[in-house]
């Protein structure tokens, strides 16, 4: 899945969740966290394998149902510790509908194999057909592409968001000023 997608998918179950349990759309920082969450597993795993090389693919560690409950569990701790429970559970579930999203088409296809990144380190690494690289992917890209649906799907989603009120967008505006004042003094 694109990382349009995962924002996507993300941001529907969210906003879901959300006004289904409190009525309200969701607030600016959990949407930032869940925002974060749905491209938490890329932004780790991509670089170390297909720049580093020090994980076996693009679908491995962060990718790993064993690693999420980890990582999880510790960004629940210490954000319940200091009362941010709603920021937890949006990048939780941010985190999670990646790995729902990466694992779906799999799942639908019967494809067993290919969704042992669910289990990384206890199922060997996948061998993915595509060369591991950044331009070999976006090599694929393409209007026939699953990518396309999941663009009008990234779209709708939007609307949504919009219909939301635009949640995160003040605080990821407010970053540069925070940011000017904290390195300025």
């Amino acid at each position: 899945m694109w990382p349009w997608g995962h924002l996507a998918v993300g941001y529907l179950l969210y906003s879901t969740l959300v006004h289904l349990r409190y009525r309200r759309a969701p607030d600016g920082f959990a949407a930032v966290a869940l925002a974060f969450g749905t491209q938490f597993p890329d932004l780790v795993d991509k670089p170390l394998a297909w720049s580093l090389g020090v994980i076996p693919n693009g679908r491995s560690l962060t990718h790993s149902l064993i690693t999420a409950t980890l990582v999880i569990a510790v960004v629940g701790l210490l954000a319940h510790r200091r009362g941010y429970g709603s920021i937890a559970t949006a990048f939780a579930v941010g985190y999670l509908s990646h790995l729902f999203g990466d694992a779906l088409r799999p799942a639908l296809s019967g494809d067993l194999y290919s969704l042992g990144f669910l289990a990384w380190p206890v199922v060997p690494a996948i061998e993915y057909e595509t060369t591991q690289s950044f331009a070999a992917h976006l090599g694929q890209l393409s209007l026939e592409s699953f990518a396309t649906a999941e663009f009008a799907l990234g779209l709708g989603v939007f609307l949504l968001w919009l219909l939301d009120g635009g949640p995160g967008l003040r605080v990821v505006s407010a970053i540069p000023r925070w940011l000017d004042r904290k390195f300025s003094a």
